[in-house]
């Protein structure tokens, strides 16, 4: 490419991101002046951004851009000096004349020639005070035919690269003119999401490093009250041996050690005090860097509503109706990734909301309503949480029609449905291809209802719910996540081990006493909300050993996707925790009914439960016949001794992982983090299996092989070498060592590494 094509390549990229905002300006002031044709503020704003698009595209050489561009300026100026007051006909046209603007900056929709002549004699007309009066019809009538333009939206969110600007900083209207910021202003830098995400991934684990001193400092604490006990023995040892005669040196030596002693208790309580200091001073550091790092990813709720507004107005006229969308809460900071998917199940929610809610103006007149239909949409943040309230003054829903809609589909006998409360009858508006259309519109109809708004919802770890008054309206209550880098869990505790279920899947959680749980056609249930549900253990699920549980009730969390729900019995709820979610290595595959992992305050891992996976799991054993029953009482009796295997491994995700999975088939499993802790804890501890990494600091994989061999009491232990090195000649490298088995990292997820366990050592009993 020639510096002079780059030059152009530049311009052409500074004029889409100038299309951008100034339509985004001249559409919220085109719709207030749609309601109020004389506010000069916003006659002003619309005018200057058709000018400031009219001299872009003019340096860039998009002639049809000026052309346009120039006849919405003319338009504008005319209404601003009181020759034109501006008519429906005249926003209609400005409102085309925005859209093609913004086609026009996007050259894969842009529009043809045809397109920009049509429209440049659409606004000589509108304009031509001697001319006829051209009525600009709704875009669904015959006599916009031939002026129609394929819509297009607003603005096309860039998926790769991600402006980034600092917290403080306020979206302007106004164009960049360049890379940097105009003076006086902040500057503002595109970073692409990968890197942002992965500062707010070390920002989240040196914010869980720091809690690791806590212990440190309770050890020292305690070594400090220790030496203090020492010291007052001593004294007490001195008062008694005064009572006989001591040789000076006696004398001397007891006096040295006095001396050292409260030298040393002095020095420590200094550096427990500088500790503790550091302690204090680190987590407040990682707390501000880690809230830096996650404010850089998040964006004015304002971001999502580019075109909601637009939508609700052309939508509401193409059915004949008049209606006004109301925003609150346009600055609520929200995740860049949670606003992304927000903007699918809002749009369906507003256009729902316009198409079932709002009556035609005929039909409000006659309830004594104004003619004009209002729909609010509030969005604020609550207990950690962006919670979004969608209501219209509409009609609500025909509950009725909605009781004969469940006969029909024989969702359930009559009888049963004239019982059905209000809150279960509106539940059933969730149901996979459930509407209350009789006939498919371009709008509604089509079977993609409500069931579409709670599955993208709770793909974002929210809920949603629907409540309504005959006759006033519907409200919409949505709460979601203000970030995917955090989630809200219940952390429990499954065969000794932690493991996390996202609160957005979770019904309830509840202590069954063992005459609750009902057998049902061979299998365990339990009443729930007057319905019953199955119960299964996760022990089974995860594949970890069921402890001994000698309660008297048994620990269930009840979890929820869409309309599949069961009971899982756990050891016991840990507790809620907010946890910063770790993804795994990409390396490692699809781990089952796992999501992600994380780490607790103390710095132990906890894995998240993968609840749409889980639930398949359920599935599937329930196909195979395989669901085990869970005893009402704790198993009695001793089990017989478990073998041990060491994983030595730097990484913790690897080291982690391969812990879990050992442990889910029964193996007594020990941890360390390079060669040198792997040869202490050979030295000091019984193996029946060892499992190695190769490349790890201090000590590697194969010098700790070599070493082992060497050993007398070692060199008949098992040996398996885990690496990410899979060519032959690291193969021949690691068995040379005294490996007797060599295994790539990539095979976890085929369950090769369990096999190869089986293989070496046997099950899990001795």
């Amino acid at each position: 490419m020639t510096p002079e094509q780059m030059r152009d390549a530049s311009l052409l990229e500074l004029f889409s991101l100038e299309a951008e905002a100034q339509t985004q300006v001249l559409s919220a002031g085109l719709l207030a002046l749609e309601r109020n044709p004389t506010q000069a503020d916003q006659l002003e704003s619309c005018m200057r951004a058709a000018h400031s698009l009219k001299g872009a595209a003019r340096i860039v050489g998009i002639d049809s851009g000026v052309s346009v561009a120039h006849v919405m300026e003319d338009c504008l100026v005319s209404a601003q000096e009181g020759r034109l007051f501006l008519r429906p006909e005249h926003i209609d046209a400005l409102l085309q004349g925005t859209d093609l603007l913004m086609r026009i900056a996007t050259p894969a929709n842009g529009p043809l020639p045809a397109d920009i002549d049509a429209y440049v004699a659409l606004m000589g007309k509108l304009l031509d005070p001697a001319g006829p009066v051209l009525e600009v019809a709704a875009p669904d009538t015959p006599a916009m035919a031939e002026l129609q333009l394929e819509p297009a939206p607003l603005i096309e969110p860039v998926p790769v690269e991600v402006p980034v600007e600092t917290p403080a900083a306020e979206p302007a209207p106004a164009p960049r003119k360049s890379k940097r910021a105009a003076e006086g202003g902040e500057r503002v830098l595109r970073v692409t999401a990968e890197r942002l995400n992965s500062l707010l991934d070390l920002s989240s684990k040196s914010l869980v490093e720091t809690q690791r001193l806590k212990p440190h400092l309770a050890t020292m604490q305690r070594l400090k009250r220790m030496q203090n006990n020492g010291l007052r023995a001593l004294e007490s040892l001195n008062v008694h041996l005064k009572e006989h005669a001591l040789s000076l040196e006696a004398q001397e030596a007891l006096e040295d050690a006095r001396r050292l002693l409260a030298e040393s208790q002095q020095l420590l309580s200094e550096k427990n005090a500088e500790l503790d200091e550091f302690a204090w001073q680190a987590s407040q550091r990682a707390q501000v860097l880690y809230d830096t790092a996650l404010a850089c990813r998040m964006r004015p709720f304002a971001d999502v509503l580019s075109g909601q507004v637009r939508m609700v107005r052309d939508l509401g006229r193409s059915l004949g109706k008049q209606v006004r969308l109301e925003i609150e809460g346009e600055k609520t900071q929200v995740d860049r990734d949670v606003l992304e998917k927000l903007e699918a199940p809002l749009t369906h929610l507003l256009r729902n909301a316009v198409d079932h809610g709002i009556e035609t103006p005929q039909e409000r007149l006659l309830r004594g309503k104004p003619e004009e239909g209002l729909i609010r949409l509030r969005a604020s943040h609550q207990a950690g949480l962006l919670v979004l309230e969608l209501s219209d003054d509409g009609n609500g829903v025909d509950l009725e029609k909605v009781r004969r809609s469940i006969v029909e589909r024989q969702l359930s006998p009559a009888e049963t449905a004239a019982q059905l409360s209000e809150e279960e009858l509106l539940s059933f508006l969730f149901l996979p291809g459930f509407s209350l259309r009789d006939k498919v519109t371009e709008v509604s109809g089509r079977g993609v209802g409500l069931d579409a708004v709670q599955h993208m919802v709770r793909q974002l770890r929210g809920a949603v719910v629907l409540e309504q008054t005959a006759g006033e309206g519907s409200r919409f209550h949505l709460e979601v996540p203000l970030t995917l880098s955090v989630v809200r869990s219940l952390v429990v505790e499954v065969g000794d081990e932690a493991y996390a279920f996202p609160l957005a899947h979770i019904e309830r959680m509840c202590d069954l006493a063992p005459d609750d749980i009902v057998q049902i056609e061979g299998r365990q249930h339990f009443w729930h909300e007057g319905r019953h549900v199955g119960l299964v253990a996760a022990s089974q699920l995860l594949q970890r050993p069921a402890s001994q549980n000698n309660s008297e009730t048994l620990k269930v969390v009840v979890i929820r996707e869409r309309e599949a729900i069961y009971g899982v019995a756990v050891e016991r709820f840990i507790g809620e925790r907010t946890l910063v979610v770790l993804p795994l290595d990409e390396r490692l595959g699809k781990v089952q009914d796992i999501s992600a992992g994380a780490l607790l305050d103390d710095g132990s891992v906890v894995l998240i439960v993968d609840v749409e996976d889980m639930l398949r799991s359920v599935d599937k054993l329930l196909n195979t016949g395989r669901l085990e029953r869970i005893a009402r009482h704790g198993r009695q009796g001793a089990e017989a001794a478990r073998k041990r295997i060491l994983v030595v491994d730097d990484s913790l995700t690897v080291r982690e992982l391969q812990r879990k999975l050992l442990l889910n088939r029964g193996y007594d499993v020990a941890v360390a983090v390079d060669g040198m802790d792997g040869w202490n804890a050979l030295r000091s501890e019984d193996f029946d299996l060892l499992i190695t990494d190769i490349d790890m600091p201090r000590m590697d994989g194969i010098e700790l092989v070599t070493l082992l061999r060497r050993d007398n009491r070692l060199q008949s232990l098992p040996v398996m070498v885990v690496s990410y090195k899979d060519r032959e000649e690291d193969r021949r490298r690691g068995l040379d060592a005294g490996a007797d088995y060599y295994l790539a990292k990539a095979s976890f997820h085929d369950d090769a590494l369990l096999d190869a366990v089986v293989e070496l050592i046997g099950g899990a009993r001795a």
